[in-house]
């Protein structure tokens, strides 16, 4: 009987132990699928300013790798959305694609493979609700496609080596000037000699003399061939000559429109405009250094190690990295030894854009010299310039000073821009 007793009572607490695992089983599935539900009810956001943080948030950490519309050194992220087993796969694998790769997940493993096992980086600091704000910009790319422009491009008037300065207008325009000046003079003076010719003819006391001059014949022989007109050829000829002397002085050393040919044949109308690839990406020092500096073959290896690895463009870059070879790009934008310019300076203080000083560069396919980058280019732009002091302390005393004795706003020569020593050291 109690040995009848133990056993009922042990199939007892069995049963209770196994009662409390179902419990506690079922619980934290149902907690896992509370989590799930949470995941998947949370719809991509339609609101313009989710739509703006995630462009911001995409073009700041996905741009480089991947475009909504076409294939970079990651997948189109185009229908991402519904392409991805869930939303919360997305979630996981930005934070860590790593991680779900390896956990054996069949649509990780195959994309992985797809794109020769090019490693993603990991953000596992992104929230749920920033990777939800980058899928709201994604979709709203998806739904608006953006429309094909057709940009016209323009022709500089300006030819390779021989820069069309500010000078070279001014000549343009004092010699038309006289020229017009010149012509309204004959002019003038031919209505003088019809009135003076007319009047003198209809006097009868005049000798036989005075008559004949006043009823000569008009000769074009003999008009060409006078003094006024030889001194004004002679007049003209001299001034076209000097204009050109000048011209030729002042375009020395300018090299605007000056394209070399490079060693390889890198078009930034791909990359910085068709793949729109920021240009301090590859260019890493404009933010921090004097000079922009040239991208090392490394930086191309991020993402010509799997894309376009055919190309014989792309093998002298393998060549160049396999034998440790420097590539010798030809420098397009020379400045002379005596002026000084920083880069850091004028990107990262002043934010000044690439294409100001470099021109529309993302329609580039050979790099040209866009501006004149001449003394008077560069103090046209310090006077034109407003000075960017919103929010540094440093200016607070400045800009008192300036506002009590000038209601225009605050340029760049205000503050110095136009000391020699700020250039010339």
């Amino acid at each position: 009987m109690t040995e009848k007793l133990v056993t009922i009572n042990n199939f007892n607490m069995t049963r209770k132990v196994s009662i409390a695992r179902i419990f506690t089983s079922l619980s934290f599935t149902v907690f896992l699928s509370l989590i799930s539900i949470a995941s998947f009810g949370q719809e991509i956001p339609t609101d313009e300013a989710n739509i703006s943080a995630g462009k911001s948030l995409f073009n700041a950490n996905c741009k480089t790798c991947h475009s909504v519309q076409n294939r970079l050194v990651g997948p189109a992220l185009k229908d991402v959305y519904d392409r991805a087993p869930s939303i919360e796969w997305i979630f996981g694998f930005v934070k860590n694609s790593q991680k779900v790769i390896q956990s054996g997940d069949a649509y990780a493993v195959a994309l992985y493979d797809e794109y020769n096992q090019t490693e993603m980086t990991a953000f596992s600091d992104f929230t749920n609700e920033e990777i939800l704000d980058i899928l709201a910009y994604v979709k709203n790319e998806t739904d608006n496609p953006p429309v094909a422009e057709v940009v016209a491009e323009t022709q500089d008037g300006a030819s390779t080596g021989g820069g069309s300065g500010v000078a070279t207008e001014y000549l343009n325009a004092i010699l038309i000037g006289l020229v017009v000046v010149l012509v309204l003079i004959l002019m003038v003076l031919g209505f003088m000699i019809s009135v003076l010719t007319r009047y003198v003819g209809d006097k009868k006391d005049l000798d036989e003399d005075d008559r004949e001059v006043v009823n000569q014949s008009f000769s074009i022989g003999k008009t060409l061939t006078s003094k006024p007109v030889i001194f004004l050829v002679i007049f003209l000829f001299t001034a076209i000559v000097f204009k050109g002397v000048i011209a030729g002085l002042f375009s020395i050393g300018v090299q605007r429109n000056y394209a070399p040919k490079q060693p390889i044949a890198f078009s930034h109308k791909i990359h910085a405009g068709q793949y729109e690839i920021d240009c301090n990406y590859c260019h890493t020092g404009v933010q921090k250094s004097k000079n922009a500096n040239i991208p090392s073959p490394n930086i191309c290896m991020n993402c010509h190690s799997s894309i376009k690895t055919d190309s014989k463009e792309i093998q002298k870059i393998y060549a160049a990295v396999e034998t440790n070879t420097p590539i010798e790009w030809v420098r397009v934008h020379n400045l002379p030894d005596l002026a000084y310019f920083n880069h850091s300076q004028h990107v990262n203080v002043g934010e000044v854009e690439c294409q100001t000083c470099h021109g529309p560069i993302e329609e580039m396919d050979v790099v040209r010299q866009h501006s004149l980058l001449t003394m008077g280019w560069c103090i046209d732009c310090h006077r034109k310039t407003d000075l960017n002091t919103k929010g540094n302390e440093y200016y607070d005393k400045l800009v008192e000073l300036h506002d009590s004795e000038s209601k225009n706003a605050m340029k760049v020569e205000d503050n110095g821009g136009l000391e020699c020593a700020k250039c010339h050291y």
